[in-house]
């Protein structure tokens, strides 16, 4: 049987993408310092093969736009891996603000080592990211090397300032809707937005072209996260691998219950200003919130910005099997029975 275009591109992209992960970090070991080895192998997963990785999203996103856009995606794989650096210093930091002890089934970085050291690993990683582009000026020159520093660095911004806005939120009694779309289009559109732009440029598109992917990649981010907000609240934990209880449980201000707590007399806003909810009340109150029209807008919205994606990877002309496949990590991303 033919393996469709995009797992054949997994097959291909992944493997020589978490080896050049490992070899970015591989260095520190043999440091003094090899504690910073130590918490960067566990944060990544790679002292157990059996333990749980990142998807490689977004350093995948680049290479297969950078195929998209014409390009070879072996040239642009520096990229990718200074993508993904960032996106898991980001992940190391946010740990620690968010006081979470555990991802994807282990202590996290700052739970093992303490807060300290945690900051530390985040910050080398973030240093590497730059280091491991330079590569990039034999392949493409300086001046397309600089500028997706440059992309880089402002998504960078843009990610933190998202953060600094999602933890605000953490104390405010009011957000709006607009307010939160603003902070998830920094923390979770901004690395996805670089990450397509950066793969289109390298590969020398043409301004309009770029643009267009950055777009694919900026709408794609904003329509997992609202997607994800649905799910944690209506999905199915047979599929989701949590209960749909978590969010609600642990008051997080998604967009449904931000939608919902617009309605102040509801019978899901005016319990929710009582205090935390329980696990034996997460049903009703979900069904209160669905009360509202929040289940509906919320998938009103992911389908939205679902046909604004795609339509932004239309514009961006891609080469007919890369995107193939870029549609199609569209749709797993977001759920095909959405």
């Amino acid at each position: 049987m033919t393996s469709s275009p995009l797992t054949a591109y997994r097959a291909s992209f992944l493997p020589a993408l978490e080896d050049a992960l490992r070899e970015a970090v591989t260095p520190w070991q043999a440091h003094p310092a090899a504690l910073l080895f130590d918490m960067v192998e566990h944060h990544f997963g790679w002292r157990d093969a059996a333990a749980k990785k990142g998807k490689r999203v977004r350093p995948f996103l680049l290479l297969l736009v950078h195929e998209a856009a014409g390009g070879r995606w072996q040239q642009a794989l520096p990229a990718a891996v200074a993508v993904e650096l960032i996106h898991n210093f980001s992940l190391i930091h946010d740990d620690i603000q968010d006081r979470s002890e555990t991802r994807r089934g282990r202590p996290t970085v700052w739970a093992r080592w303490g807060k300290a050291q945690a900051i530390n690993a985040g910050d080398a990683l973030f240093a590497q990211a730059f280091a491991v582009m330079a590569p990039l000026q034999e392949a493409f020159g300086p001046q397309r090397a600089l500028e997706a520093m440059r992309v880089l660095a402002q998504a960078c911004v843009a990610l933190v300032q998202g953060q600094v806005l999602d933890l605000s939120f953490e104390t405010r009694s009011a957000v709006t809707v607009e307010e939160y779309m603003t902070m998830i289009r920094g923390k979770t559109g901004a690395l996805l937005a670089a990450a397509a732009e950066v793969g289109a440029l390298l590969a020398g598109a043409e301004a309009q072209r770029r643009e267009a992917f950055r777009r694919f990649g900026e709408t794609l981010g904003l329509a997992f996260q609202v997607w994800d907000d649905y799910l944690g609240i209506w999905g199915d934990p047979a599929k989701t691998g949590k209960s749909a209880a978590d969010d609600l449980i642990a008051g997080k201000k998604t967009l449904p219950v931000l939608y919902g707590l617009q309605q102040p007399e509801s019978a899901f806003a005016r319990r929710w200003r009582e205090g935390p909810i329980t696990p034996d009340e997460a049903p009703q109150v979900a069904r209160d919130l669905a009360a509202t029209g929040a289940r509906t807008f919320v998938r009103e919205q992911a389908a939205r910005l679902t046909r604004e994606a795609l339509a932004a990877l239309d514009a961006a002309q891609p080469l007919p099997r890369p995107g193939e496949a870029l549609k199609a990590l569209a749709q797993e991303l977001l759920g095909r029975a959405m």
